[in-house]
């Protein structure tokens, strides 16, 4: 489509995939936003693992602004992911999550700062809606940042990334065996793969509070489990690089205790306090599963 057509139309052609677990009320702001985009995208593709009536219809009711529902079985925004990945029309696809809501020029600023590059991936601002400490993944720098040639695992944001249909799925797609850090597993990989990723301030979305104390305890809890999932995965594929981001994270989890001791309870849980338990038995039980092979995501993944 022209430039002339996507003003007229007032649509881009990208695909926005939007995982969901039946947060309805969540992805009624998320659609709201997405729909109030000038200029908008084609195609908003929501990706449902809840498979409530509600979502259905929530997406029924912004079809036009290009929305449609996908089943997904299963949980897990790598599951969803792929789904999604095999669903959209575009190669150019942008993603958030239903607890989110993004800026009214967030389609046009991912189309553009993306391109036509099929080795690409731009992530953005996450910025929290609600007290800062009580929502997770959040990224409010200011300052862009270039990330190719470097050996990172946790500088994309997955609810807030523009990427390549064509590129992703060339390297594998999503790994459905790491439920809660399956963004930190495909950075790796795309960056020791050579490919470029690109941190832009100007890509900005809102990260809804909603968690309770308890709610973050144990999202905390399950993605340091899954962290250690995805180090064991890279250790008994031979690569030893991760053992760096491993003493990282211990060292991280020792000043956190340090913090809490001279500073009593914090208020909301600290995202490193799930490393001491978590994180361990993630790599207990990634050490245990045969990477070789492709089964179905276990239990306790």
């Amino acid at each position: 489509m022209s430039g002339g057509a996507a003003k007229r139309t007032g649509r881009l052609p990208v695909s926005v995939i939007v995982p969901t677990i039946g947060r309805t009320e969540l992805l009624r702001q998320c659609l709201g936003s997405l729909a109030a985009c000038r200029p908008g995208a084609e195609e908003i593709v929501i990706v449902d693992q809840s498979d409530a009536p509600e979502v259905h219809a929530l997406a029924e009711k912004f079809a036009d602004a290009g929305a449609r529902w996908v089943r997904c079985d299963g949980r897990g925004t790598s599951r969803a992911m792929n789904r999604g990945l095999r669903e959209v029309s575009h190669d150019r696809i942008l993603v958030t999550h239903d607890d989110c809501t993004v800026d009214a020029d967030w389609v046009e600023a991912a189309e553009r700062l993306l391109g036509t590059e099929s080795n690409l991936i731009v992530t953005g601002r996450v910025m929290p809606v609600g007290e800062p400490a009580s929502v997770p993944s959040i990224k409010v720098d200011p300052v862009p940042h270039d990330f190719t040639g470097e050996r990172q695992c946790g500088a994309l944001y997955p609810n807030n990334m523009a990427l390549s249909r064509e590129g992703v799925l060339a390297l594998g797609g999503f790994d459905e065996r790491i439920r809660y850090a399956e963004d930190n597993d495909l950075c790796y990989r795309w960056l020791r793969a050579g490919h470029r990723l690109r941190y832009h301030p100007e890509l900005v979305v809102w990260h809804h509070d909603w968690r309770s104390r308890p709610d973050l305890t144990r999202l905390y809890r399950r993605y340091w489990h899954s962290q250690g999932v995805f180090y064991a995965k890279h250790l008994r594929g031979g690569d030893l690089a991760v053992l760096r981001f491993i003493a990282d994270d211990a060292r991280a989890a020792l000043r956190v205790a340090g913090a809490r001791v001279v500073r009593g309870r914090p208020a909301w849980p600290d995202p490193r306090s799930g490393i001491p338990i978590a994180l361990p038995a993630g790599l207990i039980a990634g050490l245990r599963v045969d990477w070789k092979a492709r089964p179905e995501a276990p239990q306790w993944l």
